[in-house]
């Protein structure tokens, strides 16, 4: 293994670690952005050969939750080469795409998009496994160490990185709930996380019986292309849900307002206990269906009553799994409970597939270095900043940037593609000290809590004889 230079000369000015669709995001408006005296000097890092944007979940027909407008740079700079429209006009797809009239996106053709702008932009550096950062204080700069991998994955090079600041968007992780990671640990028995769904489709579809937990999306999209899969009459499939009801997505449109930056500085205002209490609460504007699959999956299932009979499909919310097993080597029993008639019972099956989402992925391993000059909050969590920084001792002059790690902070929005741009360009913005991307003070029609009164620079004057609550306190 050799040693890759490093010269402290020339520090970057950003370094990315992670490139998913946030620091994707970050490195196309970083694209041709100055500092005060010279250009940004930016580079971001990946341990993957290339970009790919939840393979396991590209299912035929399945698309994006959010607008095409919420790409990569658009509500930040809809001018920007990198956006989804030149991407169209690049394919010379763009007049198919007019006509189509498509407001929603499929996640392949987003996938896609953001594989275009990967191939293209220099900053981003694949095969290079991020192992640490570290605070250099006697050349106030962050190091980062990394190993260069081949394709096969195997370690070729050492590297060491200096910068001034650092943007973490290491994503999330499949999350597997403790009563179900004993299936796992059934190899002779399909048992799948949805993140690596179709990768083993085949194999769940040869099963006799499957099941599907989870009630969100994903498992909305899984039921309903196992379904369509299975003979009618013969479809042996269990869907279960912890929540309450297969319930839709919350897309009204003052809803949706929750996902803009007004909702954002809103949340990240209150406390945290506050904070806490209200993030469980919201879990249908993120966690719930999109009310097409809903529409997609009741019409799939009429249809094969049409000649009379049920479909074979079992479809129960409000059920918890309490523990689960292997029966011999090719089966598996689940001990469920119905948290409402405090009933139990028990589900033989041939294969799983866990539609249990996704966590954010833990920052401790990465940043163990920086552990002496991290703020944390009653819960031991980072404390992060309204510009989206760690808070760190004042003797670390750098900024630690964090994308997709600040729910518990900033709100629902933090995982949303819709926020992405805002948030990238907000990065820049406070990293650089100018304003290379002009953001909007007002985004929502709701005002979040009665101190939104007081920001009377963007409220039109009161007209009709109607009083601000400011001058009635």
């Amino acid at each position: 293994m050799t040693a890759h230079p490093t010269d402290l000369d020339q520090p970057h000015d950003l370094v990315g670690v992670g490139i998913g669709p946030f620091n994707l995001s970050l490195a196309a408006l970083a694209d041709g952005v100055h500092r005060p005296e010279a250009p940004l000097d930016a580079v971001f890092y990946d341990q993957n050969p290339a970009f790919h944007w939840h393979p396991g979940l590209l299912i035929d027909g399945a698309t994006l939750q959010v607008p095409f407008l919420a790409d990569l740079v658009t509500l930040a700079d809809p001018a920007s080469r990198w956006s989804f429209l030149n991407y169209l006009k690049t394919r010379e797809r763009l007049f198919p795409f007019y006509f189509s009239e498509r407001f929603h996106i499929q996640r392949a053709e987003y996938d896609a998009y953001c594989r275009w702008v990967s191939e293209q932009l220099p900053t981003l550096h694949f095969g290079h496994q991020i192992d640490a950062v570290r605070w250099n204080p006697e050349r106030d700069l962050f190091e980062v160490d990394f190993t260069q991998l081949a394709p096969d994955g195997e370690a070729e090079a050492l590297g060491r990185a200096y910068t001034r600041n650092i943007a973490l968007g290491i994503g999330t992780e499949p999350y597997i709930p403790d009563p179900l990671k004993p299936l796992t640990d059934a190899p002779t028995v399909p048992v799948v996380h949805a993140a690596d769904y179709l990768q083993h489709r085949a194999r769940i579809l040869d099963a006799r019986h499957i099941t599907v937990i989870g009630s969100g999306q994903s498992g909305a999209e899984i039921f309903l292309d196992l379904l369509r899969a299975r003979p009618a009459g013969a479809e042996k499939i269990h869907w279960l849900a912890r929540t309450e009801a297969f319930a839709p997505m919350e897309y009204s449109k003052l809803g949706l307002e929750h996902f803009t930056p007004d909702y954002t500085r809103y949340f990240h205002a209150l406390p945290e206990h506050v904070r806490d209490d209200l993030v469980p609460r919201q879990w249908q504007l993120h966690k719930g269906i999109g009310p097409e699959t809903i529409a997609a999956i009741h019409d799939e299932l009429y249809r094969r009553t049409l000649h009379g009979g049920w479909p074979d499909a079992v479809l129960t919310p409000g059920v918890s799994v309490r523990t689960a097993g292997r029966v011999a080597t090719t089966q598996i029993e689940i001990h469920l409970e119905h948290t409402r008639q405090a009933t139990r019972s028990r589900l033989t099956t041939d294969a799983v597939v866990l539609a249990t989402g996704y966590r954010e992925r833990p920052l401790d391993r990465i940043l163990a270095g920086l552990d002496p000059y991290m703020r944390r909050d009653s819960s031991t969590r980072p404390r992060i900043d309204q510009h989206h920084r760690l808070l760190l001792d004042p003797s670390v002059t750098g900024s630690v940037y964090v994308q997709n790690a600040e729910r518990h902070t900033h709100g629902v929005g933090a995982p949303d593609l819709g926020l992405a741009a805002w948030r990238s360009a907000g990065i820049l913005n406070h990293l650089t000290g100018t304003e290379p991307y002009p953001l909007p003070r007002r985004t929502a029609f709701t005002s979040f809590g009665l101190d939104a009164w007081d920001r009377t620079a963007s409220v039109p004057a009161p007209r009709d004889g109607l009083v601000p609550l400011t001058e009635l306190r």
